[in-house]
């Protein structure tokens, strides 16, 4: 994803044996070249032209979600979200692979449990989802180093490029990934249908060949090696032409690229930029004429730093109103390819993310963090998906230039022309100043079958409100009947046994005009009639009325149109009919194989079994539900698999009600519960014990960082890339000494603490805008000859992505950069240092290489359910509330049951308090049974609720948190409230199993 550093790139001249065009783009030769014999000898499933994909033959738009499954570690929650993205009329998901979860220890390629791969992949299939593939290596994605495993921190070599180093490194990785891929490609039965080799390989610097072809065709012949044969896509962070088809060795098949039209300032969430592209058409013809045109990632949300305002706020800036001029000012491009980034993000988990980026990876997206689909630009994403999913001469229309007055009355509106030569034109019309938040009146000039229309032809004028965009059609075919034009927008159309249901929306205060080339005369058969003013012109019938909140049914011989205001249309569905666990793929067939249902909050599957017509549904109200097009052998309805009384309308709508009554859920009341507590920072005394920690002797490994220091203390040199380090400095007293310097790195927002002999000597408590901190502490008088001990705590907050080729980011060091003691020599200072119990060799392998760090209760296990909280007099009462009296780190650990009644999908948070001002300097881990979900910085923010979804949670059972309290300041630290909060109850059939999360057992090697 998403750059955080721009970077010009250079394109090498591209030579291609055989080549018979070449043309320039910015100075570059682009060389094209037949393709179609190299295709056939891979696979003949999937296949492509300048327009679309062909996927089995059937041309076809690929409308994708990005999902990463390892931000939400439950898989039986994974059906969830691809019941979601279906039901948004997408037809695939993206997905990101995330290296350093799955060969945390170099060699060891482990991908069982939540971090097995075979059970999303086979959801998606059972589910009609096709799947772009995306492993990386690299994938950014706000992942700590972007994916990659800390390890290659001691790389010699330069990361992404094609030192043998590196090279070998990903081989390991690859082979295992690429080769399960390979088993779930299209040609094999599976779901995938696309495959990107490397992520966003766009900019180098640093003397880096770049682009280097030779490494560009390693990773696409590494990825074939292994059994790939479905096409090679890429995803340019820009369309700068890296690796596109015709730039010969190391070229991909399908050039893509990402967009991100409105940044990431979610602080000015209402400010959009000033300009927006207008030109991605001419440069994807120029660039990559032969493929269709594809945006691999396209915003769909933002990432908020530490200190942000929230995702709210992200969600506000990337809202409904950005779907619908950013997304239609893309279909204007003739995108037939098309990914939205984030459309579920979930969550950093386990320390899983980059140091710029907190515990919610919610991103702002259409599904929130909770799985919820509350937000209006979930409804508002499907009806664009469900347009696009019922559209498919959008594919064949051909995108003309942006207008003004060609097709409008006024200037002050810009239309794209999409116009189709036997097939329908769509005419993309928007604010030619996109930010406007005018109303707008104008008349289209449209170009019919009919001849040249002024539209509309009954009187009145059409309006444009502020930031909205509207898609108009013309000669628009459903199933034989055609759409001379609809000002009004298409949300779906179907052909029933008894007819056809066209279904259009319109904003509110908005009028329309309809014209359907029929001799039919049109009937209002439900709503006002008048309402709705109907005259036959040219041969047409043309329809006008003004869009309000009542239905109205019109009928032109066998077609139905449902005239329907915006936030109406937003509780229509169109499920697929499959079976009870399958939905077949969006074909031509399946696709005209469906129902439309009203049925508010969510429709997940529609089936037909006998005489019996299947709904399973959602539901966070008390819902009226209507069946529009049941299938001529249905009888009887059954939603959530009950038996619903149904009546029958004239216009054969079939309707009923589906009760709410929430369950009365009493959450645990977490002040209350029976609290333990262990001093979680011993080594800050001087008589601890450390015989048993690393000894700090290396020279580094770090190849773009050197040491300034006698031996690396560097955390990554022995093996420690997660969570809190600790370093312990031995020195004798010479009498001379009055001043200890250190500096430490943690990435952003990363805090540190130093202790001389058990005292506190200060902290650097944080700021996202610094990676490292330089402090100088005073030091009391020392006895000469006497043996003192420093003990330093390092917040590691994930290791940098690596996006430029050449800066090797990710091997920027945490831990201990330099320090001076005054009166000695840096090498009079002895240091140990440790971080997770094994390091790279770790513990924890249900729960993954990055859950853990390095606290003296994570080394044993203690944050684990069952701790021996009884087994020692170490373990006192005390509470998180209660906190504690001076700097340190307490652990705290307790225990609670849950009892959700079956049947009802409860978001649950944990919520911590910050009602002090100014805010106290502290730092608190959440673990619930045994998983790390929350990372909480006091003083710095903004993340104070902590979604942990069922499966983490047992919902109904037993579970146990802990937390560790880190105090920053002399005052010590509390929590001001921690509770438990639940969002409102949905009813559904979700059906969640717990992951498997081992409770505390001894470890014999702990220390």
């Amino acid at each position: 994803m998403r750059l955080f550093s721009t970077c010009a790139a250079v394109l090498l001249a591209a030579q291609a044996a055989g080549s018979v065009i070449t043309h320039k783009l910015n100075g570059l030769t682009i060389v094209e070249h037949p393709d179609q014999e190299k295709r056939d000898q891979l696979q003949e499933y999937v296949t492509w032209d300048e327009k679309s994909l062909f996927v089995k033959g059937e041309r076809i738009m690929i409308f994708a979600a990005e999902i990463h499954p390892w931000r939400l570690p439950v898989p039986s929650l994974w059906t969830d979200l691809l019941h979601k993205v279906k039901a948004l009329g997408f037809n695939a998901v993206s997905i990101y692979v995330n290296w350093a979860l799955l060969e945390g220890n170099p060699g060891e390629y482990r991908a069982e449990g939540g971090f097995a791969w075979e059970p999303f992949f086979d959801a998606a299939a059972d589910l009609g989802i096709y799947l772009i593939a995306r492993p990386g290596p690299y994938i950014n994605a706000e992942a700590s180093g972007g994916g990659f495993p800390g390890w290659l921190q001691k790389l010699n070599g330069t990361i992404r490029s094609s030192d043998k180093a590196y090279l070998d490194a990903t081989e390991n990785y690859v082979s295992h990934i690429a080769g399960l891929v390979a088993k779930y490609q299209i040609t094999n039965g599976g779901p995938v249908i696309l495959y990107q080799p490397d992520n966003e390989y766009s900019g180098g610097c640093c003397g880096q060949e770049f682009p280097n072809p030779d490494y560009f065709q390693y990773v696409i012949d590494q990825a074939r090696r292994a059994g790939i044969v479905v096409p090679m896509i890429s995803n340019d962070a820009w369309p700068g032409g890296h690796n596109a088809p015709g730039t010969g060795k190391g070229e991909v098949d399908i050039y893509g690229h990402d967009n991100y039209p409105v940044g990431f300032d979610c602080s000015n969430p209402d400010v959009w930029p000033e300009t927006i592209p207008t030109d991605y058409r001419d440069l994807h013809l120029q660039i990559s004429p032969k493929t269709p045109y594809t945006i691999v990632e396209y915003q769909q949300g933002a990432f908020d730093p530490w200190g942000g305002p929230g995702f709210d706020s992200c969600a506000a800036l990337t809202n409904h109103e950005f779907e619908r001029v950013m997304y239609k000012n893309t279909f204007s491009f003739g995108v037939s390819i098309l990914g939205a980034y984030m459309t579920f993000g979930g969550t950093n988990w386990g320390n899983l993310g980059h140091p710029g980026g907190y515990t919610s990876y919610d991103y702002g997206s259409p599904i929130t963090e909770t799985r919820g689909i509350a937000r209006e630009k979930y409804s508002e994403l499907k009806l664009l998906g469900n347009f696009i999913k019922t559209s498919p001469s959008y594919l064949l229309a051909v995108p003309g230039k942006l207008t003004n007055t060609t097709y409008t009355t006024t200037e002050a509106l810009t239309v794209t022309p999409l116009i189709g030569d036997e097939t329908a034109s769509f005419f993309v019309l928007r604010h030619s100043d996109h930010r406007s938040r005018e109303s707008t009146s104008y008349k289209l000039h449209l170009p019919t079958s009919a001849g040249q229309l002024t539209v509309p032809q009954l009187g009145s004028s059409l309006t444009l409100n502020g930031r909205d965009s509207k898609v108009h059609i013309v000669d628009y075919d459903v199933a034989g009947t055609n759409i001379l034009y609809s000002t009004a927008e298409v949300f779906t159309w179907k052909e029933f046994h008894d007819g056809k249901v066209l279904v259009l929306y319109g904003g509110p205060g908005e009028h329309h005009e309809l014209a359907v080339s029929t001799k039919e005369d049109a009937r209002v058969l439900e709503g006002p009639k008048s309402s709705i003013t109907s005259k036959r012109v040219r041969g047409a019938v043309v329809v006008a009325w003004d869009v309000e909140t009542t239905r109205r049914i019109i009928q032109f011989g066998d077609l139905k149109v449902l005239l329907l205001d915006r936030n109406s249309a937003y509780n229509y569905w169109v499920p697929q009919l499959g079976s009870e666990t399958t939905i077949p793929y969006s074909t031509e067939k399946s696709v005209a194989a469906s129902v439309i249902v009203k049925a508010g909050y969510l429709v997940r599957n529609a089936y037909v079994k006998g005489r019996d017509l299947h709904l399973t549904a959602d539901f966070n109200s008390t819902t009226p539900v209507e069946v529009i097009g049941a299938p001529r052998t249905a009888k009887n309805l059954f939603i959530n698999g009950k038996k619903a009384h149904y009546s029958v309308n004239k216009n054969g709508i079939w309707a009923t009600e589906v009760p709410y009554s929430p369950p009365d859920l009493e959450l645990p009341n977490l002040e209350t519960l029976k609290w333990r507590y262990i001093d979680t920072l011993p080594e800050a005394q001087p008589d601890y014990d450390d015989s048993a920690w690393p000894d700090a002797d290396l020279p580094t490994q770090n190849t773009i960082y050197p040491l300034r220091t006698p031996t690396s203390l560097y955390a990554g040199d022995y093996g420690f890339h997660t969570g809190y380090l600790l370093f312990r400095g031995h020195f004798t007293a010479n009498g001379r000494e009055t001043n200890f310097s250190i500096q430490t790195q943690g990435g952003q927002a990363f805090g540190s603490s130093v202790f001389f002999d058990g005292k506190h000597l200060g902290s650097w408590t944080g700021a996202n805008s610094y990676q490292d901190h330089n402090a100088t502490y005073t030091l009391p008088s020392l006895k000469s000859g006497k043996k003192y001990t420093f003990t330093v705590v390092v917040d590691n907050m994930g290791l940098n992505e690596n996006w430029i080729v050449g800066e090797d980011e990710m091997k920027k060091p945490r831990g201990i950069l330099n320090y001076n003691l005054t009166g000695h020599t840096a090498d009079s200072i002895t240091w140990k240092l440790t971080g997770n119990l094994g390091g790279e060799e770790y513990i924890d392998k249900s729960r993954g290489p990055l859950n853990e760090g390095g606290l003296f209760a994570e080394r044993h296990g203690f944050h684990q359910p069952y701790p021996p909280t009884a087994k020692s007099s170490e373990w006192k009462s005390a509470s998180p509330l209660t906190g504690l009296d001076g700097p340190g780190i307490g652990f705290y650990t307790a225990s609670f049951d849950l009892d959700i009644p079956r049947g009802w999908d409860v978001p649950i948070s944990f919520n911590i308090g910050n009602n002090t001002t100014p805010a106290p300097a502290y730092r608190v881990q959440l673990y619930v049974n045994g998983w790390q979900y929350g990372k909480y910085i006091n003083n710095i923010g903004p993340q104070t609720s902590f979604p942990v979804p069922e499966g983490i949670l047992n919902y109904r059972g037993n579970n146990w948190i802990a937390v560790t309290l880190w105090a920053q300041e002399e005052d010590g630290a509390r929590l001001d409230s921690f509770e438990l909060q639940y969002d409102t109850p949905v009813k559904t059939t979700l059906d969640v199993e717990v992951v498997e999360s081992p409770k505390y057992k001894e470890r014999k090697r702990a220390y």
